[in-house]
């Protein structure tokens, strides 16, 4: 094969452009950034996306795409109050436009039309800083070749937070002003305005620090699962398997950590090897146990009630 010589390519992620095939004979162009969908490979051209995601990738979109999920969950408990019975249809809401928003971002991403995505395989922390490589040959002309070395991984989320905030605007309204009567007209619209200030911030955690959720992602569930689950089994005076069982509710709220201590544990393993890393997951109840068995010695409502009176 025919391969067009060209001076070295500077930079880590600098690479050259293919400009002609015919045959076995190949033109690329000058080295610089190269197209969205595409990065260099080890000899410095520029070579498309065509990988699918790894599992861990995908675990960690999952991740993204959770964390508003759970904010709007967040939000529509704390201002719905215990006696409005839209809470629920709230919450079917959120997880709807959720849902909506990552099938229509798979569905609009490359390939177009299908639920699955190309990507580019992540191999360093640097590659979602590409910007931070640009070279300087003589130490006066930087040559730019910022690009998106994890395609899509970087983007697609970006996507995804604007689809949900899209379909957030045009359903969430239209429901509360109908169901939730039982909230005055103040605070209908209060997890509303929570998402307008939460979907920013958002959007600037993934910007700066995008490439470190990636690696972080599963201790971060891990770590904030704990916490939670202990604050609220706290707040709720849950001191023994009756006052788990007595509401559905909690319940609710225990699954739901135990999913995500699962999630945690899948992330960090990889399930690499599945017959060591599956007895990993009857770890999952743990953390409950732990606090039932204990929560006689520490009696968290009396330092309930003792913060209460100021004590």
């Amino acid at each position: 094969m025919a391969v067009d010589i060209q001076p070295a390519c500077l930079g880590l992620y600098c690479g050259k452009t293919l400009l002609f095939k015919n045959g076995s004979t190949e033109i690329y162009g000058e080295c610089g950034v190269c197209p969205r969908g595409q990065r260099t490979n080890a000899q410095k051209y520029c070579q498309p996306c065509t990988e699918s995601p790894e599992l861990y990738d995908w675990l960690y979109l999952g991740f993204m795409a959770m964390l508003p999920l759970v904010l709007h969950w967040f939000f529509i408990e704390w201002y719905s109050g215990k006696k409005s019975s839209s809470a629920l249809f709230q919450h079917i809401t959120a997880l709807f436009e959720c849902t909506m928003a990552a099938i229509i971002t798979l569905l609009v991403s490359e390939p177009v039309g299908v639920l699955y995505i190309r990507s580019c395989r992540v191999s360093m922390l640097s590659d979602w800083y590409t910007m931070l490589y640009n070279p300087s040959p003589d130490y006066v002309t930087t040559v730019h070749c910022t690009h998106e070395a994890v395609y899509p991984l970087y983007t697609i989320v970006f996507i995804y937070y604007a689809f949900c905030l899209v379909l957030m605007m045009l359903l969430r309204p239209l429901l509360v002003k109908k169901i939730a009567c039982g909230l005055g007209k103040s605070d209908r619209f209060k997890s509303i305005y929570a998402a307008l200030y939460f979907f920013p911030i958002l959007t600037v955690l993934q910007a700066v620090g995008g490439g470190l959720l990636y690696y972080a992602f599963p201790y971060i569930i891990l770590v904030l699962s704990l916490v939670t689950l202990a604050v609220y089994m706290s707040a709720s005076e849950i001191e023994n398997c009756y006052d788990l069982l007595v509401r559905k509710k909690r319940l609710i709220v225990l699954f739901s950590h135990w999913l995500l201590h699962a999630y945690g544990i899948i992330s960090i393993s990889r399930v690499d090897k599945l017959e060591q890393d599956l007895p990993l997951l009857a770890l999952v109840p743990t953390p409950a146990l732990f606090y039932l068995f204990t929560a006689k010695f520490t009696e968290p409502s009396r330092i309930l009630s003792e913060g209460a009176n100021g004590h």
